[in-house]
This record gives C-alpha cells, structure tokens and sequence, in this order.
C-alpha cells in the first residue's frame, strides 16, 4: 500500500492553526468594535417588537379596532407632516439604541443570607447586655431585628464583618471599662478570631463603631529616615492616629517612594518625654527597637551600649565612629554608667557656667548622648549575687538630670524582669512601648493606658503598641534591623543595615581592651572629643561640691 503524504497544512504543525485562530479572533474583535452600534440598534428594535407584541397580546379583543385606528391616525399625521418620516425613523433609531443598550447587573442593596445570618446572631449574643427589665420598648431583644440596631455595617470577601455600628440604649454603663471591656471581648469573639478591631465609642450619641484594623507594614527596612536631631523613629502606625508621615523607599525593582504613618519621639531639652522604656516577651523585638535607636542615634550624637543579656545583638556597632562603648559584662557596665553620670554632671556645670558668662553652651555639651541599656535585671542580679552596686543605681543623676545635659536613656526589659526595674527608672521613662504578645492588661500596666484595638496574640516580631507620655495609644511596627551578624538576616536586611553603620575607627578587639576598665575606680569610655577644660571629672573631685553645683546649675 502507498502511503500518501500529508497535506502542508497538516505537517507544518499547530503554529499556522493558532496563527490562523489569532487572526481571526482580532478579526472578530475588530468587527464587533465596528458593528456595535449597528448591534445595539438590532437589539433595540427586537426589544422594541417584542414589547409591541406583549402590548398586543394584553389588549382586550374589543378594544384591538380602536388601537388599529389610533396606529393608523398617527401613520397618515406623520407621513403628511413635512420630513415627517425621516423624523419618525430617526425618532425609531434612537428609542432602539436606548432600549438596546447594556444593561448592568444591579448592584444588591442589602445583605445576602449569610451576612443576614451573620448579624443576626451578633444581635442575639448583645441582647443578654443591652437589655433591661424595665424597658418598655427595648431596642435588644430575643428574636428581634437587627436592622435598627446596626445602621450600618460592611462585609470583606471573606464574607466576614469588616465595619458595624452599634446602636445601644442610654442606660447602659459605656462609662465603666469592665462593661466595654465585655462587650469588646464578646465582638471580638463572634466577629471573628485573628484580627485587630478598633473600638471606638461615642458616649454622646450611645453608638459604637466597630473597625477591622488592616496589618502594619512589615517590609520596611532600616533606613535614613526624613527627620531632624532630636526625632527618633520608633516604628509605624496607622494612619487616622497620628499625621505626620514619612517618605520612605520602595522596595523592588520599581523604586520610587511612598508615605507610611510614623510614631516620632522627640528627644532634647524641650522633649516632656526625655527616655524611653521598652518592654516584650523574648523575640518579641526589644532589641530591634534598640538598635534601630542606636543607628539613628548615631547620626547626630553619641551612643554607649550596656548588654545585659551577653547575646552579642550589638556587636556590629564595636569600634564605630559615634559609639563610646558597648559593654556586656557587670564590670564594664558599672564604669560606663559611673562614667555617664560624672558626665551629665560635667554638661550641666559646663552650661551653667556658660550661661553665667553669657555665651552659649559648648559644642561638645549640646552634642546628644544616648545610653542604651539592654535587660539591666540580668545586670542586677550578678550584682546582687556578688554583693555589689546594681548598675541601676547609677542612673538616677542621667534620668534626673538628663534632659537639659542633652543625655537620653532608653531601657528594653522583658515582661519577668519589669519587677527588678528601680524607682528611678519607672518615674522617668514616660515615652513606654510594649512589643509582642501581651493582655490587655499588660499593656496598660506599662503603658498606663488599655489600648483602643484588641491585641493579637499571633503578631509578627515588632509589632506592638506605644504612647508618649499622656498621648492616645498607637499601634506600632517597628522598622526590620536584625543583626547583620545573624545567619538567619536576610540578605537584604543585612545590607541595608551594613549601610547605615559608621565608619569603623578601630579594631573591634582593640576597642574592647582599650573600653575595658583595669581596676574598680578607673573610668572607661571617653567620647572621640576633648573635655571641658573648666569642667572638674577627675576621680579626686569632692562629690559633695559637684552635688551642690549641680543644684545651682538646674536652679
């Protein structure tokens, strides 16, 4: 048997058909761009005659005759009128194109059956709680409708509540935390687990409004932020609470930037928040926050490190130009902060001075100083094993005085060690942020407020809330700086973090040895300037006349 070759068409493969099924696809597109309106105009005119028809079929026999004549009147009138018949099919042509046009589905006005299901049992759980016996007409009840008691409400795609608003009666006890705090915690459940509400009540007009909170940004890194010396970026927030935003950089290949809501805690002499007490659960990001401090710090001032957890989180910062010392043994740690308290003591004598002279302060006085401390409990308590000084106790002349010496001192503790934070510490540090899970009642134990949102117990490293001093409490996300030592830092985290460091001024071992006091009474790290020469900060200085010229210096 010959075998007889396949047509062309066949052997070529599949690329002529699909280039052939392309073509005529776009011819037909083409087309139906072109005989648009001539479809719609037919799609007109059938509607047209078929509502004729209808209009036929629904007139009663008797009646017919005298339709046929009035249609037949309203022929002759037009065909005797001048350009009447070019009128009347103009006149066709549009009535065809209006009644021939695309009509789009309309949009439901109300709630389908689930959402309807959904806010009727978020009615029937509020009832127990908005109800009274001596109600005559009670706006709760058991069966009743939630159409007066939500008057507004909005669903995501999920088919979860996303925004309602509550109606209550004026009776209930809105003014009492405990009674909001159940009806917070009953939403919170019945709305749906895993998201952050925010409630917001108007006592006045007796309505709540529920509000499902969009996550925090969690991409941005560690960067140059736009703010000046004595701002410092604690992280960002949303963006009703706060109004102040800040430029930041996109990332990926498109560039450019875009503005995110920032908490700015400004520091110096005018600041009513001079330091900052920072507070979460391990790997809750107290020490990202701290560093994050220390790279914007280093812009503008100076930064001693005290580590009193021994993890080496700040060794990237050993022997940069800006950093003083970073210590992480209780030795150093008491000879920095010794060093840190003769220090302000220096800076105020020096500005008194000044001032009494009628010159302005010295440069080297108005410089910031920042004094990072890391768990100072773990500190404490070598030092209380030892039968030492708690390095706490030297802090209080920095905390007391720290603000017109242009000093700053920022605490990270974790929620176990709060107990072993001194007086003088927890009197002082009115800017307070708290990281990680927490209760309710945590966070308004640090922060001296209940947050306006329902904390979330899955939240990613960060994220927690913040209140300076007697400000509204602001939900935070603190910028990703993670150690660029870490093997687990991502590349670009790592990078972006390498770029904002000083330049290097010494090896990191010989900055360690050199940091490292020789005995007891040597006073370690010294700034990279000289000292006051009018100002007394030898080790032989009575401490009892530098106490009282410190008092005339803050009198």
């Amino acid at each position: 048997m010959v075998r007889r070759p396949l047509p062309r068409i066949l052997r070529s493969g599949g690329a002529h058909l699909a280039r052939s099924r392309e073509l005529a696809r776009t011819a037909a597109d083409g087309a139906s761009d072109v005989l648009h309106p001539l479809i719609t105009i037919t799609r007109g005119l059938r509607r047209l005659v078929a509502a004729g028809r209808r209009k036929w079929a629904d007139t009663p026999k008797d009646k017919r005759g005298s339709l046929l004549f009035l249609v037949a009147s309203v022929v002759l009138v037009v065909a005797l009128v001048p350009y009447g018949p070019l009128l009347a099919v103009a006149g066709l042509m549009a009535a065809a194109a209006w009644h021939g046009r695309e009509r789009a589905a309309p949009s439901p006005t109300g709630p389908d059956e689930a959402q309807a299901q959904r806010l009727q049992s978020l009615y029937e759980a509020l009832v127990p709680y908005f109800t009274a016996a001596a109600d005559p007409e009670p706006l709760y009840v058991h069966g009743g409708e939630w159409n007066k008691a939500f008057p507004a409400y909005g669903f995501d795609d999920t088919g979860r509540v996303r925004h309602l608003e509550i109606r209550y009666p004026a009776y209930f006890t809105d003014g009492e935390p405990e009674s909001r705090a159940r009806i917070e915690h009953l939403l919170h459940a019945k709305a749906g687990r895993g998201r952050e509400y925010r409630f917001d009540w108007d006592e006045e007009g007796n309505q709540l409004t529920v509000t499902v909170l969009a996550p925090l940004p969690t991409d941005i890194t560690a960067q140059h932020f736009v703010t000046t010396s004595g701002e410092t970026v604690l992280g960002f927030t949303d963006a009703t609470t706060v109004r102040r935003t800040l430029p930041l950089d996109r990332d990926g290949d498109d560039g450019g930037q875009r503005d995110v809501p920032a908490v700015v805690w400004r520091t110096g002499p005018r600041s009513t928040e001079p330091h900052l007490l920072v507070a979460g659960r391990p790997g809750s990001g107290t020490t990202t926050l701290l560093r994050s401090i220390a790279l914007q710090a280093l812009r503008h001032g100076d930064v001693l490190i005290v580590e009193g957890g021994g993890t080496g989180e700040y060794a990237c910062l050993t022997g940069r130009q800006g950093v003083l010392a970073v210590e992480c043994g209780l030795a150093g740690a008491l000879a920095s902060l010794e060093w840190a308290a003769h220090e302000t003591e220096r800076r105020l004598i020096a500005a008194n001075r000044a001032r009494q002279a009628g010159h302005p302060p010295p440069d080297d006085i108005r410089r910031p100083l920042w004094i990072l401390l890391d768990r100072p409990g773990a500190l404490g308590h070598l030092a209380a094993a030892d039968g030492g000084r708690d390095p706490q106790s030297l802090l209080q002349v920095p905390l007391r005085h720290g603000r017109p010496a242009h000093v700053t001192i920022v605490v990270a503790e974790q929620f176990d060690g709060l107990d072993a934070l001194s007086d003088a510490v927890r009197q002082h540090t009115h800017a307070r942020v708290v990281l990680g899970p927490a209760s309710p009642e945590q966070v308004e134990a640090v922060l001296g407020a209940p947050p306006q949102t329902t904390p979330a117990w899955d939240v990613p490293p960060g994220r927690g809330y913040a209140r300076l001093g007697a400000g509204p409490v602001h939900r935070l996300q603190v910028p990703a700086t993670p150690d660029p030592y870490d093997d687990a830092t991502s590349d670009n985290d790592r990078q972006a973090v390498l770029a904002l460091l000083p330049e290097r001024t010494a090896p990191a071992d010989a900055t360690a040895a050199e940091a490292a006091p020789a005995d007891a009474g040597v006073v370690p790290p010294k700034p990279d300037r000289e000292p006051d020469t009018n100002s007394d900060t030898t080790s032989g200085t009575n401490p009892g006349a530098k106490t009282a010229e410190v008092a005339v210096a803050e009198g």
